[in-house]
């Protein structure tokens, strides 16, 4: 008897260890996302203090419950119930399900040579970072792991105001017009009545738009699902102008290298994982911090001169497209590090709101059509979800401001005091200051709207680097075409052949062999319904 229970007790301490830590795959470090609660308790021991209402005036015990009291005369109630009801802002209307953390930008070589930005300058100068990452299509409490655009954004609190990056997992962006913002983002969500995905809306609006083919493409890639917001690479897209302290200008895209290497998902491992823990992303990033793995990245740019713009033979300003190898040189810049989570969700990653027109002396930013837009609907979608204050908030707020912006909803900070409110003024109030390095000419950048395949075909053939990546991209393609119309895949997989015969034979096989899986299923699922419905009779 007294093994008997021995042995109940070790059971019940393994079964305990199990469901208290969960088992990172490269570290085998405890799960500290579900520890954080007690993380908390240890290091507060006691109470961390004495409950107040919103007014700071300490909370009486009997103030708690409402049963058996007049309800409507419980000012604590309302108060309660009312910010109940206030506590939720707009989700994002794309990337809105997101997980961020802190860290530092370190500068690992010199740059002077390029840019003049005092944020990437100095080796071994650290500026402190907050970023996001988040996945594209999903809503806030959807699943991660999904075939989609995965998103670094970044600022770096910077002694020249606030830099940020917004950037991909794949280095080609979706379309290449600002007016087709709307039109991409609804086909690619829900359908408006069913509220289900719908791969209908999806080839329709690619087959009228052969350019987002290329980033779609990218996606049902290996690189489509990887192991992680921390084993992927992330790009920026644009172009970007920067320039040196005489003036001199270069045309650079950022990248940012993972170093602990480019790992992913297979389909089926992402169908278990999509089922047992939808939150996976941002769990293996919370304990990677947690356990001191910090993630890093190798910021670099490719370098264009602006003699190089006239010599290359594709638009190197084109965001759905690669820069052709051999045209350009790598420099590497610093490490983006993470090292601290965010103390609080809300607070720390749902308030935060970035803009790609958040730049720096030494970066005069991209000139495409594209960032023109970007730069005003970032704004206004920032002005709606958080208000026109939004840059105010601790997160968001720069390490030097002097502003003639006033008043609105809070936060207004010491709202410039008594400093005068307009400009120009007689008083001494804050000046602008000239940028002598800053180029004096600006380049006006013409766009083509022709469709152009050819980028798409040196993706199949030269990037994805085996027949057997290639099959997986076909069989991935094929499975988003599996109930659309008739007349729809005709049109998609003529619009696949024209990339490459290959790609649209591939395509063209696999789906014929997923009608066929999908014809049996049926049959067997009609089957069983006979054989149930005679034992029934039975």
């Amino acid at each position: 008897m007294k093994q008997i229970v021995v042995f109940s007790i070790f059971l019940i301490a393994i079964v305990e260890q199990v469901f208290t830590f969960q088992f990172c795959n490269d570290s085998m470090a405890p799960d500290a996302v579900s520890q954080q609660l007690v993380d908390f308790r240890r290091r507060h021991p006691r109470p961390v203090g004495v409950l107040t209402k919103i007014t700071g005036r300490p909370l009486d015990i009997r103030d708690t419950v409402t049963l058996n009291t007049d309800i409507f005369t419980s000012i604590n109630f309302f108060r309660l119930n009312s910010h109940q009801d206030r506590e939720r802002i707009p989700e994002r209307l794309v990337h809105a399900k997101g997980v961020g953390g802190f860290g530092y930008f370190e500068v690992t070589n010199d740059v002077s040579k390029y840019t003049k930005a005092d944020v990437f300058n100095g080796i071994g100068k650290r500026t402190p970072l907050v970023v996001r990452f988040s996945t594209a299509r999903q809503n806030r409490g959807g699943s991660d792991i999904d075939r989609d655009a995965k998103a670094l954004v970044v600022k770096m609190y910077t002694e020249e105001g606030n830099l940020d990056f917004i950037t991909f997992n794949i280095p080609v962006f979706v379309y290449r017009d600002p007016i087709d913002f709307r039109s991409f983002i609804r086909a690619f969500r829900r359908n408006p009545r069913t509220q289900v995905f719908d791969n209908t809306m999806q080839w329709d609006f690619l087959t009228l738009k052969p350019e987002s083919l290329h980033a779609n493409l990218w996606l049902m890639s290996d690189l489509g699902l990887p192991d992680g917001f921390r084993k992927a690479n992330y790009f920026p897209f644009h172009t970007y102008e920067i320039y040196n302290k005489e003036g001199k200008r270069y045309f650079v895209k950022f990248n940012f290298r993972t170093e602990i290497g480019l790992f992913n998902l297979t389909n089926t491992q992402g169908s278990v994982l999509r089922s047992e823990d939808p939150d996976y992303y941002n769990r293996d990033l919370y304990n990677a911090i947690a356990n001191k793995n910090y993630p890093a990245w190798r910021l670099e740019m490719d370098i264009l001169t602006k003699e190089d713009l006239t010599r290359v033979d594709f638009d190197p300003f084109d965001m759905i497209r690669l820069w052709k190898r051999g045209s350009y040189h790598t420099v590497t810049i610093g490490r983006l590090v993470l090292n601290k989570n965010v103390d609080n969700h809300f607070k720390d990653t749902e308030k935060t709101g970035f803009n790609p027109d958040n730049l720096v002396p030494g970066i005069a930013g991209p000139h495409d059509a594209m960032f023109r837009a970007r730069k005003l609907f970032y704004l206004d979608a920032q002005n709606y979800r958080l208000g026109a204050n939004a840059a105010n908030t601790p997160i968001n707020a720069p390490l030097y401001k002097k502003t003639y912006s006033r008043d609105g909803v809070a936060p207004v900070l010491d709202n410039m005091k008594d400093a005068p409110n307009y400009y120009p003024n007689s008083f001494n109030g804050p000046v602008p200051y000239v940028d002598e390095s800053r180029p004096k000419d600006l380049p006006i950048i013409l766009q083509t709207t022709a469709i152009d395949l050819q980028p798409l075909a040196e993706f199949y053939n030269e990037i994805l680097e085996s027949d057997s990546h290639r099959q997986r991209v076909a069989e991935n393609v094929a499975n988003t075409m599996l109930n659309i119309p008739h007349d729809l895949e005709k049109r998609a997989l003529l619009l696949l052949t024209q990339v490459d015969m290959d790609l649209g034979s591939r395509v063209s096989a696999a789906l014929e062999a997923l009608k066929m899986v999908s014809q049996m299923e049926r049959l067997d699922q009609i089957t069983q319904c006979f054989a149930n419905a005679d034992r029934e009779k039975d």
